[in-house]
């Protein structure tokens, strides 16, 4: 390891409902995300070491190739809709890093998968949502990746384990998503058990090892529930980034709770 850099983990972490840690209240009660922000609030203090940037996959972007930012600075993109209007008002103004999103792309495309750079995209909510309650002081550069759009489990291990070295030269990879994302479904009583036993199936695959978990992950659409708890799979999608650059190690939850009667987990890799 360069520099005797500590090696990093991979995390995927649920990044709410919209501005949901800056409001009072969010389609329920004031509680109810309250456990998210506190396991968000935690994140820094789980890593080995202060990360010298961040590599962010979030499941509100998507692209024909798996594409970085390049911008310096980038801007917010407040994509979100109907919320107070102080949430549009808020800011985070981590810097970007242009030479690792070359990097990124560089190893995207030696690894034979498609990849591209964009020098204007900002950090959309699924980014600086829940970075601003990880990494309040906006000071870690942070890198923004695209999902491809074929939303293929397969292409997006294969793009995990070709961005793994970056875990070595102190870069946290981050996926950014939600493990239960069917927005109709919130507070419907058929929900509990049906996200609950998504999850199970989900925390199981992922708690494999991982040339069972790399299958399991591949074929998520056989879980029990699966479409219900995914009519379309965007949100999930950063897990198997996570998962691809998690190494031969078993992943584990870490993070678990159930806002909106939707039970949904963080998962870590540190393989």
């Amino acid at each position: 390891m360069p520099d005797n850099t500590q090696r990093q983990p991979t995390i995927f972490l649920p990044h709410g409902g919209g501005p949901c840690f800056f409001m009072d209240w969010t389609w329920g009660p004031a509680d109810t995300w309250y456990a998210t922000k506190r396991f968000l609030e935690s994140v820094a203090s789980m890593l080995p070491e202060k990360p010298k940037a961040l590599l962010v996959i979030s499941g509100h972007w998507e692209e024909p190739a798996f594409t970085a930012s390049t911008s310096a600075k980038p801007p917010l993109i407040y994509d979100y809709s109907g919320f107070p209007a102080h949430t549009y008002q808020l800011t985070w103004p981590a810097p970007g890093d242009p030479a690792l999103a070359v990097r990124a792309a560089e190893l995207l495309r030696n690894a034979g998968l498609p990849s591209a750079t964009d020098p204007t995209r900002g950090y959309d909510h699924g980014v600086f949502v829940p970075l601003k309650v990880a990494f309040p002081e906006a000071e870690i550069p942070v890198v923004t990746l695209s999902l491809a759009h074929s939303l293929d489990p397969a292409l997006h291990m294969a793009a995990g384990r070709a961005l793994a070295p970056l875990r070595d030269e102190g870069v946290l990879i981050i996926a950014s998503g939600m493990s239960f994302h069917n927005l109709r479904a919130y507070f419907h009583p058929e929900t509990a058990d049906r996200a609950r036993a998504f999850d199970t199936w989900l925390t199981s695959a992922v708690e494999s090892p991982a040339s069972e978990r790399d299958d399991l992950l591949s074929h998520w659409r056989e879980a029990p529930f699966a479409a219900f708890a995914h009519p379309r799979e965007e949100h999930l999608i950063p897990l198997m980034v996570a998962a691809g650059a998690g190494g031969e190690a078993a992943g584990k939850r870490i993070f678990t709770d159930e806002p909106m009667g939707a039970k949904i987990s963080a998962f870590r890799f540190d393989g």
